[in-house]
């Protein structure tokens, strides 16, 4: 039996997707928070079963009779390592063997801002017992949504990433990777840093929205300190705009720029470009 944490969120859910053409719907679970969100899932013959991340006595029923789980790392940040731990915990007591876990690239060697919440992650893992899987997922093409948007919106958007580079790949090119382990043999204690085939810089991203748009756009290159002005000036709350601006320094340093082929070579095809992506959400 296969579980899937965060079943109903945009990872998870195509993960979900992914297992049901491969495999159908015979022993495969969906863990979320509110089951009315995963009816479409339940429709099509999956056991939906409810639990939140802090919630261990739910997680662990739901975890009943699940071989294999895929915990798909959380979204609130500052949290995720109790959060995470509920699931390791639960997981092993609920008898689950093997457990894939989303994880970020390099993890436990990264200046990555991201991280550090990861890394404690995975040494749960290790210490826990359990098989582990880790898919030290890069960027994803869909991260940049709200960039794309503005770009071909105003003709123009900001950052500080200077020429640093980012080797991203759509979002259902990691969840393909998930179905891949999930379903195969082999992935034992193994860690995988999955990137895209391509990396760009934010002024190549500029001209592949242009592209797409038929317009001109123009990226503005500033320094952190004005783009975290220009982003307070915005509205963004000053903790979330450090937060951004600490991202846009990594990506100057060249943290997101690896391109290894691994991504590619666990999925059994090139990996999406970004410029499929921006057409796809410009045009549909």
């Amino acid at each position: 039996m296969i579980a899937v944490t965060g079943a109903t969120g945009r990872l998870g859910h195509l993960v979900v997707e992914g297992l049901l053409d491969k495999r159908g719907p015979d022993g495969l679970v969906a863990v979320v928070r509110d089951a009315a969100k995963a009816a479409d899932l339940a429709e099509r013959g999956v056991a939906v079963r409810v639990a939140g991340y802090g919630d261990p006595a739910a997680l662990e029923a739901a975890f009943a009779g699940v071989e294999t789980l895929l915990l798909v790392s959380g979204s609130e940040l500052g949290q995720r390592v109790e959060q995470h731990t509920n699931v390791v915990h639960a997981a092993r007591a609920a008898g689950v063997r093997h457990v894939v876990y989303t994880s970020a690239l390099h993890a436990d060697t990264t200046e990555l801002v991201l991280a550090p919440e990861h890394k404690a992650t995975e040494q749960v893992l290790r210490e826990s017992g359990l098989t582990y899987t880790f898919l030290r997922n890069g960027w994803y093409n869909e991260n940049s949504t709200d960039t794309i948007k503005q770009g071909a919106e105003t003709g123009s958007f900001a950052g500080s990433a200077g020429e640093g580079r980012t080797a991203s790949a759509a979002i259902a090119d990691f969840a393909a990777a998930a179905v891949e382990v999930l379903t195969t043999d082999g992935h034992d204690n193994h860690v995988y840093e999955l990137t895209g085939d391509d990396a760009w810089t934010h002024a190549e991203l500029a001209q592949e929205i242009a592209a797409v748009a038929g317009k001109a756009v123009v990226y503005r290159d500033l320094t952190p300190e004005a783009y975290q002005e220009e982003l307070v000036g915005f509205g963004v709350p000053a903790p979330t705009a450090g937060f951004v601006v600490a991202l846009a320094a990594n990506t100057a340093a060249g943290v997101l720029g690896e391109v290894n082929g691994q991504l590619a070579k666990l999925i059994g095809r090139p990996t999406t470009p970004i410029s499929v992506t921006i057409e796809q959400l410009l045009h549909g």
